[in-house]
């Protein structure tokens, strides 16, 4: 558990709601004995001799006329200390004569002591929530996890056996102001927690959120269909309570991977990028739908893509107005169907084996062999990823 610390903030806020009740001037100090709270605002940083006896002697002290004289810094009233957790973090004293106030002094400690462990326990909430968000991030990002996180994993009781899937969200980019990005995010983690208490939520950047799912199903098995329902639901309860226009992608489920969730990430990254690019209308990508193109996104800048466009590369030097480009990727679409294609481009048969021989003659493969085909197909797929 984290050390509290009385801060001025929660010290005002004592005094503040405690002087509507009790009619009498409030201090709060903290462990030092000095006032950082008070209904006289030009006390604060004076240091409170009351208040350290209080806190030497762990009683509840009272300053009448005559102590007054002998102490600095006090006036008549009450102290009594304020304790969290059996320890004792800070004073309030009443302002007044002892025997008239001696009364309210125990129900406004009580008072001020419930409103120190809220405040604790928001602040425990807080803090496990950025222990769970730092430790998310780590789970995708580093191959081994680090000695410290294994405690935060016992304390935020996260079972780490339980086999999940990465989805992102990303939020367009330039719809939320600087000023409201935060917020807005923290907003919709929130949302996407309230959905399943199994998933585990953080805020990647300002336009990224990070969910790591639970990858099977009740009866132990991987479904996509399942994971494809509930991400276009989540889609719609989205939508219906915020103004943001997002994308989601899910990752592979890597079964048997030493480090299941780092790649699984990396997979609904590129996932989404190549998402957005062929597919700008649709929300919701998966990487089971665009295996080939994913896989092939490693190879874009290596001298493997360059040898693998190079057939390409040779039909656009020959295709002025792309009329044989576009035949090859509607040839392909039809799973090299040459009926089906022809039908889909208006155009008789023997025009289609026309540019198919124009194609071949251009890129010198041979359209029969398998693995020419293959060849172009692969470039096709690495050129959209250009």
């Amino acid at each position: 558990m984290t050390s509290y610390c009385l801060t001025p903030k929660i010290a005002q806020q004592i005094v503040d709601r405690t002087m509507k009740i009790i009619d009498c001037n409030i201090n709060v100090m903290n462990a030092d004995g000095c006032i950082i709270g008070s209904g006289d605002l030009e006390r604060i940083g004076e240091l409170h001799e009351g208040a350290i006896l209080a806190i030497s002697q762990k009683r509840v002290v009272s300053i009448d006329g005559t102590m007054v004289k002998r102490l600095k810094g006090v006036k008549p009233g009450i102290n009594l200390p304020l304790k969290l957790n059996d320890r004792i973090v800070g004073v309030i004293g009443l302002t007044g004569e002892p025997s008239d106030i001696r009364q309210f002094g125990e129900l406004v400690c009580m008072s001020a002591e419930m409103m120190m462990e809220q405040t604790q326990l928001l602040q425990e909430l807080s803090y496990d929530n950025r222990l769970k968000e730092e430790l998310i991030l780590t789970l995708i990002e580093k191959e081994v996890l680090p000695e410290s996180m294994v405690q935060w994993v016992k304390r935020l009781d996260i079972n780490l056996q339980l086999p999940r899937v990465v989805c992102m969200i990303e939020v367009d980019s330039g719809q939320l102001g600087i000023d409201t990005a935060m917020s807005e995010l923290q907003h919709l983690q929130n949302q996407v927690q309230h959905v399943s208490k199994h998933n585990l939520v953080a805020i990647k950047s300002i336009t990224e959120l990070v969910i790591l799912i639970p990858a099977l199903n009740r009866y132990g098995r991987w479904e996509l269909s399942e994971h494809k329902k509930k991400l276009e639901q989540l889609v719609i309860t989205i939508k219906e309570s915020t103004h943001l226009d997002i994308r989601i992608s899910l990752g592979n489920y890597f079964e048997q991977h030493p480090y299941p969730l780092v790649k699984s990430y990396q997979t609904a990254k590129t996932t989404m990028l190549i998402g957005k690019q062929r597919m700008p209308n649709i929300r919701n990508y998966y990487y089971q739908e665009l295996i080939l193109p994913v896989l092939l996104h490693g190879l874009s800048y290596d001298w493997q893509a360059e040898e693998l466009l190079l057939p390409l590369k040779k039909l656009r030097m020959g295709d002025n107005n792309g009329v044989l480009q576009k035949t090859l990727q509607t040839w392909f679409k039809n799973n090299v169907q040459n009926g089906d294609t022809a039908n889909e481009l208006f155009i008789h048969r023997n025009t289609l084996e026309y540019r198919l021989n124009k194609i071949a003659k251009l890129t010198g493969l041979n359209l029969a062999k398998f693995d020419n085909r293959l060849l172009l197909y692969i470039g096709l797929q690495l050129n959209r990823n250009e």
